[in-house]
């Protein structure tokens, strides 16, 4: 799957290409409650057409009618303000007690939305400066290491910068049954994916056929050589599914002294402290090396199918993505742990 913020670009430079009046509108502040978190952008051109959202709907129809009465033509920023009173924010949509903060820009040459979109492209991190008297933006690299989300914005009196990094991407060691159900999850989530298994029930073609699908993919390469090509991005996650020691551990050697934002393997708990030691003993990994690998990975939801642990998985990346902790009863091991206290 695109990226959301790739498919906005995308469609706001067609627009104006064309010719078309195209408005790019950021969510820069919210309070309470909101459908859309702040950085999410959404392009709108002069006949009401969207790509992105700000909102379940109903703000995007009233600034569709609010630019249906403008004087198109080079304008300031301005700044939309939805849900402050009780009733706009039933007749919008907002949930109870929210309030959306949104800028408004004309998009111009000088937008610099080219360079921005070809940033997403080349997993670059850029911050995006729009000076809001003038219209001025301007565009900066940020560090490769740098863990800011796919999008966040800051709003003051005179400027909004938005945040951009790199699409979050998924790269699962092992093409099972699991890493099938955990590769459509991650579609739906927007991850950009490599799946990668050099063994040999993998080679023939029908076997990678079976991964060509659009948003994944697929190779033969060892597990360490695909980590060191790809160099994990804090916006990456690193699964190892193979239950191949001589697989999973190639790629968390390299892995775990990445930025990748989520290192984790399946096994059993006892396979997991195994793990750790030969990590530890043979391969000189660090304790701080290590306490970034979360094994046995998943949290706690009692999964037994293939379908059930990529689901287990999959909120552990996401949760790790977005920087939320988890309490400890949520580990896997943990979980399993109480479960075998409370039935002895």
């Amino acid at each position: 799957m695109t990226d959301i913020n790739i498919l906005v670009l995308r469609q706001a430079l067609d627009w104006h290409q064309a010719g078309m009046p195209v408005y790019l509108f950021t969510v820069a502040r919210t309070w309470g409650s909101s459908p859309r978190p702040v950085g999410s952008i959404m392009a709108m051109n002069a006949q009401g057409a969207v790509a992105g959202s700000v909102s379940g709907g109903c703000i995007e129809d009233d600034l569709a009618e609010r630019i249906r009465h403008l004087h198109h033509g080079k304008r300031a920023p301005e700044i939309l303000r939805y849900g402050v009173q009780a009733d706009d924010a039933r007749r919008f949509g907002i949930p109870c007690g929210g309030t959306i903060e949104l800028v408004m820009e004309c998009i111009d040459a000088h937008s610099l939305l080219a360079e921005l979109l070809d940033a997403c492209i080349q997993r670059r991190c850029v911050t995006r400066t729009l000076d809001l008297s003038s219209g001025q933006v301007t565009v900066q690299a940020q560090p490769p290491g740098r863990a800011f989300r796919q999008a966040d914005a800051t709003l003051s009196d005179t400027t909004l910068i938005t945040c951009f990094g790199p699409t979050a991407r998924l790269i699962v060691i092992g093409a099972g049954d699991t890493s099938r159900f955990l590769c459509q999850i991650a579609l739906t989530l927007g991850f950009e994916i490599i799946v990668c298994d050099p063994r040999e029930s993998h080679q023939d073609q029908s076997a990678q056929d079976g991964w060509a699908q659009a948003g994944i993919t697929f190779t033969r390469e060892m597990p360490d050589d695909l980590i060191l090509r790809l160099r994990p991005d804090a916006r990456t996650a690193v699964v190892a599914l193979t239950h191949d020691p001589k697989l999973d551990d190639l790629a968390l050697i390299d892995a775990l002294q990445s930025d990748a934002f989520y290192i984790g393997a399946i096994g059993s708990r006892k396979n997991s402290d195994k793990r750790r030691a030969r990590l530890r003993d043979y391969f000189d990994l660090s304790e701080a090396d290590l306490n970034k690998l979360h094994g046995p990975a998943g949290v706690f939801i009692g999964s037994k199918t293939p379908a059930e642990i990529a689901l287990s998985i999959m909120a552990e990346v996401v949760a790790a993505k977005n920087g939320v902790d988890k309490p400890p009863l949520q580990n896997v091991a943990d979980g399993k742990a109480r479960l075998v206290r409370e039935s002895a």
